[in-house]
């Protein structure tokens, strides 16, 4: 049986469990609500984090040497080493156990969970998973695992990315936000989040390089948006489980659209750009009790 090319170049990477510990400061909170347009934080001290915001918090700080040409750090510990490795956010799971709360000095363990290669239409891909578990002297507060997609593509080639089609509308959702997009929510996203990828704020990178139509909105900011339809419209509801899929990518110019709806402890929701089809599907469950 044939090994394929991205196999052979992670055949032996297994990386070891690392841990870290942040304590999770208010001003991460504060600024994410006011790139939002919020009129006050979201949470303040002593209040819970709400779901995902702690990707806020447990952030690399690389020097910038250490970055590779497309503005992520040249190598890392769970980082693959592929050639030309270009990255994409395709999604994740996250479990609740107790809310992190403004505050709380938390610790994090991230651990390789798999490493699968797999060919399909828009070429050969490598889907790396990671866990990261959070807890609260010694008692855990959450798990989280990440889906990332890694490709080998060389500078300047097409990006194998189908446009998304115009959809019509549809009948009107029980909860519906919009944001407006441009190069300054992108920045403000990676400033906070210290993501420092140049398809969010370098136009002629992401169309000249990555293969890019345009800017490219974040992943984790069109999940976090899709969140953002339930801590609005079911204040003090907890989250006990959320799992989203990212599906296309999303650009900056057209406004973002979030909708959803709930049935019982179930919720459904969506978030993409305006007039097409969506970029991130979400479903989460409420607490019961």
């Amino acid at each position: 049986m044939t090994t394929s090319p991205l196999a052979a170049a992670v055949e032996g990477w297994a990386p070891a469990p690392t841990t870290t510990t942040d304590v999770l400061a208010p001003r991460p909170a504060a600024a994410f609500s006011a790139l939002l347009d919020l009129p006050a934080p979201a949470a303040g001290p002593g209040d819970p984090l709400p779901p995902l915001w702690h990707w806020l918090h447990f952030l690399d700080h690389p020097r910038r040497s250490e970055l590779g040409e497309d503005g992520h750090p040249a190598d890392g510990h769970f980082l693959p080493p592929l050639p030309h490795r270009r990255r994409m956010f395709a999604g994740g799971r996250l479990r609740v156990r107790a809310p992190m709360r403004v505050g709380d000095r938390v610790e994090c363990g991230s651990e390789l969970v798999s490493v699968r290669a797999k060919s399909g239409r828009s070429g050969e891909m490598l889907f790396v998973t990671l866990r990261r578990t959070f807890s609260r002297e010694g008692r855990v507060l959450a798990v989280e695992e990440q889906d990332i997609v890694y490709r080998s593509q060389v500078a300047g080639s097409a990006r194998p990315t189908a446009p998304a089609e115009p959809v019509p509308p549809g009948p009107p959702a029980r909860w519906r936000i919009e944001l407006p997009t441009d190069p300054v929510l992108l920045f403000g996203f990676s400033a906070l989040t210290h993501n420092s990828h140049r398809i969010h704020y370098d136009a002629p990178y992401a169309r000249g390089v990555e293969g890019y139509p345009g800017l490219v909105v974040h992943g984790p900011l069109l999940a976090l948006l899709a969140l953002e339809l339930p801590r609005r419209e079911l204040p003090g509801a907890a989250l006990a489980e959320v799992d989203y899929r990212l599906v296309r990518p999303a650009f900056a110019g057209a406004p973002l659209v979030a909708t959803g709806d709930v049935d019982g402890e179930r919720l459904t929701l969506v978030a993409g750009s305006a007039g097409v089809a969506e970029s991130v599907t979400v479903t989460a469950r409420t607490a019961s009790g």
